[in-house]
């Protein structure tokens, strides 16, 4: 599977998802930093899961008809930062949509995750991190997941990396970096977690309009899916 995750910048490369979508032949679009009232609900021939309500930076999944059929989509408000207490520009940072693969019939959790800025600490990124899988697991007991997103944690991705593996994720970073506005705030903003799933490779792709580049994620299932065991399961 194939899926793009990108953060808009106030929804400035809003522009850029139709050609995105037909070039890159993907099958899910994770986004943050959206305008939802302003999203369509099919995006070439991806149609729109849900996005969150409440926020002004907000999240939204597209996902292939022909490829998935989704059963639920629920977003959920994770711990707050002081600037979300103070600016409150985002109660709900995780969107994740349940789907079967049609040409598979697996079960996969899908997620678009914004994490707090980086005036935010590391250790309440992680938080959320850990809440947002918590959350996802309660979407349904043997299901795969997959959340991309901007994770604002461009410093000590081994520790976290490390971390994620002792919790039973995969963290994938992309080839090159997703940031590079700011020469103190460059480094891999955009990546993956990942449970039950073997990542291919993660591409950043051309810089458009936003100050993130776009990524795309390849995926397979892993061993424990073929073998008709999920990832959770006993």
């Amino acid at each position: 599977m194939r899926v793009i995750s990108y953060n808009l910048r106030k929804h400035k490369a809003s522009g850029e998802l139709v050609d995105l979508a037909r070039d890159f032949n993907i099958d899910a679009l994770c986004l943050q930093e959206c305008d939802t009232a302003d999203l369509p609900e099919t995006i070439g021939d991806l149609h729109l899961a849900d996005s969150t309500k409440g926020n002004r930076l907000g999240l939204a999944i597209y996902y292939r008809q022909t490829r998935f059929t989704a059963f639920d989509t629920k977003t959920f408000a994770l711990k707050k930062s002081l600037h979300d207490r103070v600016l409150a520009p985002a109660h709900e940072r995780l969107i994740g949509t349940h789907v079967i693969d049609n040409e598979t019939d697996h079960g996969l959790v899908i997620a678009s995750f914004h994490a707090a800025p980086l005036t935010a600490s590391n250790s309440l990124r992680r938080n959320q991190i850990h809440a947002a899988h918590a959350e996802l697991l309660s979407m349904g007991g043997g299901l795969m997941s997959l959340m991309v997103g901007d994770f604002n944690y461009p410093f000590f991705t081994k520790s976290l990396t490390a971390q994620m593996k002792d919790a039973g994720y995969d963290l994938s970073l992309s080839d090159r970096r997703t940031y590079t506005r700011y020469k103190v705030f460059k480094g891999h903003f955009d990546f993956a977690t990942s449970q039950g799933l073997v990542i291919d490779s993660v591409e950043t792709l051309p810089r458009g309009a936003s100050d993130h580049l776009p990524i795309l994620v390849s995926a397979e299932y892993g061993l424990a899916a073929e073998n008709g065991a999920g990832p959770y399961d006993g």
